[in-house]
């Protein structure tokens, strides 16, 4: 066994990640550093007596390429006589039905096919290819975008997978080389004459992380830190372990803080205040997720004022999806605002640029003039031309006879036709938004914007919901 592999199975001892006799399905896509993993697993699975297997999900997101990656996968199952688990899915459709970025769809479509095969009870563990670059990469975006310890605890190594349908309860989603560097995986398949498939798209700066992976990283270990991305994991690696202990102590708390009813709850306010403030910013989410509320910093914050105001202060803070907290006889209330009766028809001035609240959709509508310099960094299909477009739109819910043309599509249809297609149906269907010019439907929730519509001139315009 050489060195590499003597340091994954270090780390698979340490993390407790395999044990004799699981059946192991290897998550492998074609890249690098899945197969890399396939080919550690094949030299491991004997010292630790694991069956493997080759699990491949096709996200049909680069026609003709994403069908050599299978092949390719389908070969190298073959070639080590291993059984090949495969799926298929049009990531595309998903992300944009669900509003969703192609990163997030694919995760999303991908996992639960992992998760049917373990529900199947076809393998007890899949395995992905993870490595020490990925949970730098995930840490440093967390701490861009705002993260607590949760944030910064990265990537686990092993993800339990909960069901009562699993017929294994050590069911899980592990990541054998979280503490490996993807240029040792990349030369040990060089030293093996192990060739690998490459994704184009993983150059694509349009994507946050390919900008994390390319650009700031190497800025930072080169101006920095070269250690960088050790220093990353290693922050993963403590704040995972300082949650943990957090976890313990919430489930010692929470139930003498916490009490629920009916779809609300309260928090005891005079506990609560007596608790060191890193425990009480716990608390309040914990009790939150309860109701399967997920509250940002400032929520948070906002309740805390709250639990410490007089009493001839506001009494009352609003959450998300309508969502309020009050404070009533020493407690904190949480409870759900009955929903307003919904006009079935609205309409709102939008000026370009500019944004509006929308009340019927729960949501804000932008527009952003984008500079010709900076168009790059937006997908084009979301970026319409300016000069076609009036100074102020119009936000409304589309009504009987509106038309669109989305790109790729050969005729233009009406918008009760496209919605139909979706399965968009009821008060949801009524709502639906839509952004007009003029009489012309230029922008349709969902749905990609018109080709005529597409940028031809230096001046573009970015509308977007931000729900």
């Amino acid at each position: 066994m050489d060195r590499l592999g003597q340091t994954v199975l270090g780390y698979i001892r340490k993390h407790e990640l395999l044990k004799a006799g699981d059946r192991v399905g290897i998550a492998v896509s074609g890249g690098a550093d899945s197969v890399a993993l396939l080919r550690l697993l094949l030299e491991l699975r004997k010292e630790i007596g694991i069956i493997l297997s080759v699990v491949h999900f096709n996200h049909k997101l680069r026609g003709a390429e994403s069908d050599k990656d299978e092949r390719f996968v389908a070969e190298l199952a073959h070639r080590q006589r291993f059984e090949m688990l495969c799926e298929s899915g049009e990531v595309a459709a998903c992300a944009a039905e669900k509003h969703l970025s192609l990163e997030t769809a694919a995760r999303e479509m991908r996992y639960r096919y992992f998760r049917q095969l373990l529900l199947a009870g076809r393998v007890n563990r899949i395995a992905t290819g993870h490595t020490l670059d990925d949970q730098a990469e995930t840490v440093l975006l967390k701490i861009v975008r705002g993260a607590g310890g949760r944030g910064l605890a990265g990537i686990y190594p092993q993800l339990s997978v909960d069901g009562s349908q699993l017929t294994d309860s050590s069911a899980s989603i592990i990541r054998p080389l979280l503490g490996t560097r993807r240029r040792e995986l990349e030369a040990y398949l060089l030293g093996l004459g192990q060739s690998w498939r490459e994704d184009k798209s993983n150059r694509d700066l349009r994507h946050m992380r390919n900008r994390v992976r390319h650009g700031i990283l190497p800025r930072l270990e080169r101006y920095l830190n070269p250690a960088v991305r050790e220093a990353f994991a290693e922050t993963a690696e403590i704040a995972r372990s300082e949650e943990e202990y957090w976890d313990r102590e919430i489930a010692r708390v929470l139930p003498v803080v916490w009490r629920t009813a009916a779809g609300c709850g309260a928090l005891g306010v005079s506990v609560l205040s007596d608790l060191p403030l890193a425990l009480r910013r716990r608390v309040v989410r914990a009790a939150s997720e309860s109701l399967g509320l997920r509250l940002d910093f400032a929520h948070v914050e906002a309740i805390l004022a709250l639990a410490s105001e007089s009493a001839d202060a506001p009494r009352s803070t609003g959450l998300q999806d309508g969502w309020v907290v009050s404070k009533k006889k020493g407690g904190l209330c949480f409870e759900s605002i009955a929903s307003r009766p919904q006009k079935s028809e609205y309409e709102y001035r939008l000026c370009v640029p500019g944004s509006v609240e929308v009340r019927e959709t729960e949501s804000r509508f932008e527009t952003l003039l984008v500079p010709g310099n900076a168009a790059g960094r937006y997908n084009p299909e979301d970026l319409l031309d300016g000069a076609l477009l009036g100074v102020e739109l119009k936000v409304r819910n589309w009504r009987a006879g509106d038309r669109f043309w989305p790109a790729h599509t050969k005729l233009p249809k009406k918008i009760k036709e496209l919605l139909a297609e979706r399965k968009v149906v009821g008060s949801e269907r009524k709502l639906w938004p839509v952004v007009v010019s003029g009489s012309d439907v230029v922008w349709v929730r969902g749905f990609p914007a018109p080709a005529r519509l597409r940028l031809r001139s230096d001046k573009a315009v970015l509308i977007r919901e931000v729900r």
